[in-house]
């Protein structure tokens, strides 16, 4: 038995008592708190917390004391839940900076796309990797993102374009979860974009992605989840649906690219097909909004992207303020986000969005988990949770955090109730 009692905590923040999973509305605007606190977690799982000063606190203290549990000292600094990213594109092969050139010069997304760029340009470099040279520039990425406070991630594959390559991808995202503390859910998009060989035959691809790809991950087990990009320029609603019955067969749990580039009726397919979400939401509109109330779908913007991309970010402000939930996550992939800073997320969440610090800093946790079917085990400070956390270096405030967009307050990071050394992974 493993154990640790972490004291000196100024504000242990995000914590949730009452086993809700998702936010939505006016609750994303608080986010609970402790002040002078302590947490305990035993095999790595939060299993008690509360007011250090309290009797409770004091007792829960002497016994650690007396059984050898592991002291760790938070220094004055914060703790805060592991950041839920659930959506990302971290296995890839190479960065794509020609392309950010090409955005400067006056290139949209789409323009690059068309010209054979963007996603094709990556399949045909992921192309030329074994799955070892692929794995290893990945980890890269997963190092990263845990020293920045990730302790949760879905990653879709949608770079190898055809079956073997796709296989490739779902491959390496399995080593991942399998030989790192990270948790990691994985989503099939072969219907990223239409491999190069099919050019202007779409529907033979759609083909090839219902009749060999999603047989192929189903019977291997790759899967959590089946993505697609429904939006203009790439798949259709009527594909995408075809695409999303085809991989509830094999048990992947749809998920969709929609309303980034156009209102292209992706969050109509998503609730339609009861998605657990609709991400990017860039071009979002108010019968959209309409049609998510009262649905298990969870709404997920990708503020990096607009960043990026420099184009219009999701309607968070009003997506929440209908009473919605939301979720927040990096999107971080070679061409429309090239990071997978969670807190900058945050950062430009309340800056560009209009959220507050802690309607962003919940998006980022309890409501990333839910949109990876995680809300169970993560993305609270909660009894009987994974214990994934952080503790800040001494701040100000919880806001901050978003306040200081660019300064690096993480000074630890534990993953499973045990302290993450990120070189070491």
């Amino acid at each position: 038995m493993s154990s640790l009692y972490i004291y000196n905590i100024a504000r242990l923040c995000g914590v949730i008592n009452d086993g809700r999973q998702r936010l939505s509305g006016r609750e994303m605007a608080v986010m609970e708190a402790i002040d002078d606190a302590y947490l305990y977690v035993r095999d790595g799982v939060i299993k008690d917390f509360g007011k250090a000063s309290s009797a409770e606190g004091r007792l829960q203290r002497e016994l650690c004391i007396q059984d050898g549990t592991l002291m760790v000292d938070a220094a004055g600094g914060m703790i805060l839940p592991s950041f839920c990213d659930s959506h990302t594109h971290i296995v890839y092969a190479e960065s794509r900076e020609q392309e950010f050139v090409d955005k400067i010069r006056g290139l949209s997304y789409a323009e690059i796309a068309r010209r054979g760029g963007g996603i094709l340009n990556s399949a045909d470099r992921l192309h030329e990797l074994s799955e070892d040279e692929l794995y290893d520039r990945a980890m890269v990425r997963v190092r990263e993102i845990v020293s920045k406070g990730t302790g949760a991630v879905e990653i879709k594959s949608g770079y190898g374009l055809n079956t073997a390559d796709e296989l490739k991808i779902l491959n390496v995202i399995k080593r991942i979860s399998d030989e790192t503390p990270l948790r990691v859910v994985s989503t099939f998009l072969g219907a990223h974009a239409v491999g190069r060989k099919f050019a202007g035959r779409q529907s033979d691809y759609v083909d090839l992605v219902v009749e060999e790809m999603i047989p192929e991950v189903g019977r291997r087990q790759l899967a959590d989840y089946i993505d697609v990009f429904c939006d203009e320029g790439f798949f259709t609603p009527q594909e995408t649906s075809r695409i999303l019955e085809a991989g509830k067969k094999w048990g992947m749990i749809p998920k969709i690219h929609g309303q980034e580039l156009a209102d292209s009726g992706g969050v109509e397919v998503a609730v339609s097909h009861g998605a657990l979400s609709v991400d990017h939401l860039e071009s979002m509109t108010d019968a959209d909004i309409e049609m998510l109330k009262g649905c298990d779908t969870m709404p997920t913007a990708l503020p990096g992207t607009s960043f990026f991309l420099n184009m219009p970010f999701a309607p968070g402000r009003k997506i929440i303020d209908n009473g919605l939930p939301l979720a927040i996550a990096s999107d971080y992939n070679p061409g429309s986000t090239p990071s997978g800073d969670m807190k900058f997320a945050v950062s430009l969440a309340c800056i560009k969005m209009r959220l507050l610090p802690e309607e962003a800093l919940n998006a980022a946790t309890i409501n990333g988990a839910y949109a990876m079917g995680l809300g169970k085990d993560y993305g609270s400070i909660t009894r009987g949770k994974t214990a994934n956390f952080f503790i800040t270096s001494p701040i100000p405030s919880l806001d901050y955090i978003p306040y200081a967009y660019t300064t690096s307050v993480i000074r630890s990071v534990f993953l499973q109730g045990k302290e993450i050394c990120t070189e070491a992974l």
